[in-house]
């Protein structure tokens, strides 16, 4: 096999993955359209580029996923998080950075490198079988052209152009004093849906709070083309108070087990994850603040105490459908010379987008110095996240990193020598040493 890697796209992806292979003695052209054309959101001319906020979020690695993944990548020797750290500003808990700093020393770093050929220009035409091994990390605003060329490789329904997210809660903090399981009419498995029932009175205030709640503003390249199928919630309701209950907050073939009152209104949750540790509110997809949304959404009885492991959205965001197209080294099946990795592989988030990127580089790297790739364990951030762009489970949506996706963690603990159940900070705590540790575990595997 030829041992140059193309990558295109110099985002924080395909610069994580450059820098993977370049420091592994692998010869790399790094493809980027800029300065020549921007993305409608893109303005500099530097590598990795944040476009919206400035931060990596929480930086807590014994509590928190996203700061273990941060651990992790830190341990992978990581450009992405050498160049965040160097470049951190003040944030509380929080990893948020310098953008102009940040962006210009991923470019300088990457530039210092003899084997990392920066080819500057538009890829309009899809890898060909006989091209070296290419990894795409061209993002969530991949160029129509480039996008076009991908929807001629790959089935039509298996590109995505909007998220339409729906709010995602950790099943452990909802309310079964008040929800119940039952899917509607007893058809299919009865834990297929929990179910939260409104009162009239609670149903209309529920609406009356969507109607004057914040709205995100869509970007001037993100037009609201909805279609009747995946309406925003809020939307719905503002085409009649009642629209929710002929939608999906129809009450019809369900039996409150904790009241002999008929519900008014119920809300559902369907199963988002292989472990049953997270659900997602059906039909809830929305343009709704971040903060109104936790504040609205703890309205519906059930769910008063929920921990959200994502919250709703619709907004532009090309990717693939990854548990259809690649395989566990993150290639495309029907052509296994070309990777995907980033956002267009269907993870969220600046610091998920790096990950994938880092363990594509490593991917990569072996696969053309003829090595099997060894895969991460799924207990580990980076595991978990490969095993999201896996699942088959539900309709696959982008997803940020979130302890609802590792396996779980049951057991007990002592505490003033009594025994009690794992839960809370407790669990977050035992989820981080155990990744930590097989992480470390892994890497002596690589000999990193």
């Amino acid at each position: 096999m030829d041992k140059t890697v193309h990558i295109i796209g110099a985002g924080l992806a395909g610069c994580e993955a450059a820098w993977q292979l370049a420091k592994r003695g692998i010869n790399v052209k790094l493809f980027e359209m800029k300065p020549g054309k921007f993305s409608p959101a893109h303005k500099s001319n530097n590598f990795a580029e944040l476009v919206c906020s400035n931060s990596f979020r929480a930086d807590d690695y014994e509590h928190n996923a996203v700061g273990l993944m941060h651990q992790e990548m830190r341990l992978f020797d990581s450009l992405i998080m050498r160049c965040a750290d160097t470049c951190k500003v003040p944030a509380g808990g929080a990893l948020a950075v310098d953008r102009e700093g940040f962006s210009a020393m991923v470019t300088a770093e990457l530039s210092k490198f003899s084997n990392i050929e920066i080819i500057t220009g538009e890829i309009t035409a899809f890898p060909q079988a006989d091209d070296p091994l290419t990894i795409i990390a061209t993002g969530p605003l991949t160029s129509p052209d480039f996008i076009e060329a991908i929807l001629q490789k790959v089935n039509h329904n298996s590109l995505s152009f909007y998220d339409a997210i729906a709010p995602v809660v950790y099943k452990e903090s909802i309310d079964f004093t008040k929800a119940w399981y039952q899917s509607r009419y007893d058809k299919g498995d009865k834990f297929d849906y929990i179910n939260c029932p409104m009162s009239e009175e609670q149903y209309y205030q529920f609406v009356d709070a969507l109607l004057s709640a914040e709205k995100m503003p869509f970007h001037d390249f993100e037009a609201p083309n909805y279609f009747d199928g995946c309406l925003p919630i809020e939307v719905m309701a503002e085409r009649g108070r009642d629209t929710l209950l002929f939608g999906p907050m129809k009450p019809v073939g369900l039996t409150n087990p904790h009241s002999t009152e008929k519900p008014y209104a119920v809300v559902q949750l369907r199963q988002d994850n292989k472990e049953d540790t997270l659900r997602n509110i059906v039909g809830f997809q929305t343009k709704l603040k971040y903060g109104e949304q936790e504040r609205i959404f703890r309205m519906i009885p059930g769910l008063e105490h929920a921990e959200f492991a994502r919250l709703g959205g619709i907004h532009k965001n090309t990717f693939i459908k990854s548990p259809e197209l690649l395989d566990e080294f993150l290639r495309l099946k029907a052509q296994p010379n070309v990777m995907f990795a980033g956002q267009i592989s269907g993870c969220e988030g600046y610091v998920e987008s790096a990950d994938v990127g880092m363990l594509a580089g490593y991917y990569a790297a072996a696969l053309v110095n003829g090595l099997t790739p060894i895969v991460p364990p799924k207990t580990t951030a980076t595991g978990a996240m490969l095993q999201h762009l896996q699942d088959t489970t539900g309709c696959y949506q982008p997803m940020n990193i979130n302890f609802g996706i590792f396996p779980t963690i049951r057991g007990e603990i002592t505490v003033n020598g009594k025994f009690r159940k794992i839960k809370g900070a407790d669990r977050k705590e035992a989820y981080c040493k155990r990744a930590l540790a097989d992480f470390k575990n892994w890497r002596e595997l690589l000999n990193v």
